[in-house]
């Protein structure tokens, strides 16, 4: 096998492994996350998720973790301390919400 066909395989092995490493770890919640969340006295808080690190959805355009396209997105939801989402204060004069927010 030549060095060229060496380093081309290893290159896409690497990016193979790189994208099935991203699928894992940006999969939905299991049951057993979601109630260790609720466990842990932490709730669901909209608009307070930067670009891709929400936690699930809440409507379209996030099928579930880390599917989030923008910052602060008002349908995609991130686990914060319970109590203290709505505290929460996001760039803009915005800040978190129990529920979806529809518009900021």
């Amino acid at each position: 096998m030549s060095t060229k066909v060496t380093v081309t395989s290893a290159l896409l092995a690497t990016a193979v492994a790189g994208v099935l490493s991203t699928v894992a770890h940006a999969g939905p919640l299991t049951k057993a996350e979601a109630e260790a969340a609720v466990a842990a006295k932490k709730e669901k808080c909209y608009g307070v998720a930067l670009k891709g690190q929400n936690d699930c959805a809440g409507g379209a355009g996030t099928s579930c973790q880390g599917s989030s396209t923008e910052d602060f997105q008002g349908n995609a939801w991130k686990f914060v301390q319970g109590g203290t989402c709505t505290s929460i204060k996001v760039p803009g004069g915005g800040q978190g919400s129990l529920t979806p927010i529809t518009k900021r």
